[in-house]
């Protein structure tokens, strides 16, 4: 008879309830062993839900793929709200092969998962592209038009045509047909991907920012207005990397 041990360790290849070893334990009345039963029930519950809402975020491209379209680009920023970087965009073009369940709107997940599924998403996409517009453009040309230049400057990096476009919120100018939704995050894979990518990539910026301008908090609040951030522009004034038409950051501009 397998030890409790052992049974552990052989539970951790089982992917479903219907496996005949899972099932054959039923039988074994020890109650360490019938703990581990639970356990992995709930395991493979919550994996069970989770890609059932995997594949719910995913109808919106399957409709797409299915009408004959074979490129379809989800598109999302990050860093509209910020005093200071610049807003970034990254478009984002999957296949059916993308299986990774755990995309969700990036503000929902950790950083040390966002950072791992950047690399997958990355790794897996048939295509990414990012689009970058700086603090000084974000005052010339307000930050909306901004947001709308970059997630075209996202579309234009793409090393495939996107047939159609899935964009969060921003009704982005341009030829290629497309759908404009809010919180489209929750609600597409693609543009979640694209929200990590965006995500991801301008953290990784910030990060680098700090090193540069210290006492700012860069590498923590990556440009929002926290009260270490207003801390330091009270102390140190502004820095190039700041937007200058956004309050407060004219007040601690010095003369």
């Amino acid at each position: 008879m397998a030890t409790i041990k052992e049974i552990k360790e052989r539970l951790v290849t089982v992917q479903d309830v219907n496996d005949p070893y899972f099932l054959a334990l039923a039988d074994d009345d020890r109650a360490g062993v019938q703990k581990l039963l639970r356990q992995k029930e709930k395991v493979l519950q919550k994996i069970a839900e989770q890609r059932l809402a995997f594949q719910k975020r995913f109808s919106l491209e399957n409709e797409l793929w299915q009408s004959g379209k074979q490129f379809v680009a989800g598109i999302d920023e990050v860093g509209r709200g910020c005093l200071a970087g610049p807003v970034v965009t990254a478009a984002v073009v999957l296949d059916d092969h993308f299986d990774l369940v755990e995309v969700n709107d990036s503000k929902q997940l950790s950083l040390k998962l966002r950072e791992s599924l950047y690399a997958q998403i990355l790794s897996e996409a048939v295509s990414v592209g990012i689009g970058v517009r700086s603090n000084q453009q974000i005052d010339q040309m307000g930050i909306l038009n901004a947001t709308k230049a970059a997630m075209n400057d996202a579309i234009s990096h793409l090393n495939v045509t996107p047939e159609h476009l899935l964009i969060d919120a921003v009704q982005v100018p341009t030829s290629i047909p497309k759908t404009v939704m809010y919180k489209g995050d929750a609600k597409s894979i693609s543009i979640a991907a694209a929200s990590i990518v965006a995500k991801v990539y301008r953290d990784h910026l910030m990060r680098s920012y700090n090193k540069v301008y210290p006492g700012y908090g860069f590498d923590q609040n990556v440009g929002y207005g926290t009260k270490q951030h207003l801390e330091g522009l009270k102390e140190l004034g502004v820095t190039p990397l700041h937007r200058l038409t956004f309050e407060p950051v004219p007040e601690f501009v010095r003369q």
